[in-house]
């Protein structure tokens, strides 16, 4: 199987570079070349390193690819070829404050990449507006950051405040006698932007909050929030936070046998190591924005009437894995197309001035393998990405093995929901 994949994935990227998908211009009557600097911060220490690294495992693809076939050629003739510039933030927000005054003042980055997380991104976003550089944000979902008067940062996720309102959704139409929820996380701006949305959001639909509680970040015993819980007897428990503590989070709630008919947690049910927690994980949810189980490409676009650009989600998944020899998260999918969104903003503006490609970005409606893809430009939320949208994941039994499944939207799911979680 791994072997086809890889042929597969040879294929895909043959007809990339000769131009079987309309990506990547050829290089035709070029009078110059010149060399675009991508900069960016990502933890390659500290308690985002396992999402940050994906990113940047998708945005080294990007890289990859768009320069083997030859780069952007501008109508002028200049040949866009391009490279990055990175540190490591060490997940610390005076780092990224530092390192991106450095990447634009001395490294001369001409375009930036949000490094992974909201509080970070928060930081990283004042020095592209100070500085007059246009930021693409990957990894950073809290709407917040587009309500400060920015006028250059634009956002490739689905903001905080729809982030866990679907899997409430999915519950109420699942189970219609459901009416108490319990909502715990990890007390960081991007986790509790997701808790409050979403506890209003259960609210206005007639959900009991029965429990509504904050653990600090780098938390790794969760039984007084179990006990907690246990005493509230909630229907669904939704909540968690990052990687590190939502895996922790779901194995003790596992352990003590915490008794919810469904778990929704932030971030970490999506990763492909999450199934390393075994009977733990079997039947939790979480919300993704992007699964190569997804298949979006041109006839979905067609449906819509609007542009399809770069590959397909299939595409996506082969190059990936035949790059890293590992599937995917939506980590890595976002940092690729922070990346992609660059490109084609530079296609459409047929210039790299920033003006021109915050004009671009302004008036873009596409889609791509990642989903829809388009920007508030209101004073109020300049930047914030109103095209994409959510869906949901499960870990469910396959024999012996775990496997990643949508089950919400429900036309975009690959099966039907376990429910209530352990039924299997």
């Amino acid at each position: 199987m791994r072997t086809f994949v890889k042929l597969l994935s040879l294929a895909i990227i043959a007809a990339f570079v000769l131009g079987a998908v309309a990506t990547f211009p050829a290089k035709t009557h070029a009078q110059s070349e010149r060399t675009i600097t991508i900069g960016f911060t990502a933890s390659q220490t500290g308690k985002y390193n396992v999402e940050s690294t994906r990113q940047i495992n998708g945005i080294n693809l990007w890289i990859e690819q768009i320069n083997g076939a030859g780069g952007i050629t501008l109508s002028n003739g200049t040949v866009l070829k391009f490279e990055t510039k990175f540190y490591d933030d060490e997940s610390s927000t005076d780092r990224v404050q530092e390192l991106y005054t450095r990447l634009v003042t001395q490294d001369g980055a001409d375009f930036l990449i949000s490094p992974y997380s909201s509080g970070l991104t928060d930081a990283s976003a004042l020095i592209a507006e100070q500085y007059g550089v246009v930021m693409l944000t990957a990894g950073a979902a809290s709407d917040s950051t587009y309500q400060k008067g920015f006028t250059l940062v634009y956002q490739t996720y689905t903001p905080a405040s729809r982030y866990l309102t679907g899997a409430v959704d999915l519950l109420a139409a699942t189970d219609p006698d459901a009416s108490r929820i319990a909502i715990v996380h990890e007390n960081d701006k991007f986790s509790t932007d997701v808790a409050n949305a979403l506890n209003s959001y259960a609210e206005d639909l007639g959900y009991e909050i029965v429990l509504f509680e904050g653990y600090d970040s780098g938390t790794t015993d969760f039984a007084p929030f179990i006990n907690k819980i246990e005493a509230a007897d909630p229907d669904a428990i939704l909540g968690g936070g990052h990687f590190q503590d939502g895996s922790t989070f779901a194995r003790q709630l596992y352990e003590k046998d915490a008794g919810a008919n469904m778990i929704a947690l932030l971030v970490a049910p999506p990763e492909p190591t999450f199934a390393e927690l075994g009977d733990a994980a079997l039947g939790v949810v979480g919300p993704s924005q992007w699964e190569p189980l997804a298949q979006i490409d041109a006839s979905k676009a067609e449906e819509l009437g609007i542009e399809f650009y770069g590959p397909s989600s299939q595409e996506f998944t082969a190059a990936y894995m035949e790059m890293y020899d590992e599937e995917p998260s939506y980590h890595a999918a976002g940092g690729y197309m922070a990346g992609l969104l660059i490109q084609k903003a530079i296609e459409d503006a047929d210039s790299t001035d920033t003006d021109d490609v915050a004009e671009a970005l302004d008036n873009l409606d596409i889609l791509t393998f990642f989903g829809r893809n388009s920007f508030d430009t209101s004073d109020d939320n300049h930047g914030l990405q109103v095209g994409h949208s959510m869906m949901y994941v499960q870990w469910q039994a396959d024999g012996d093995e775990l496997v990643k499944q949508i089950v919400f939207p429900f036309e975009a799911a690959s099966a039907e929901t376990v429910y209530p979680i352990g039924s299997e």
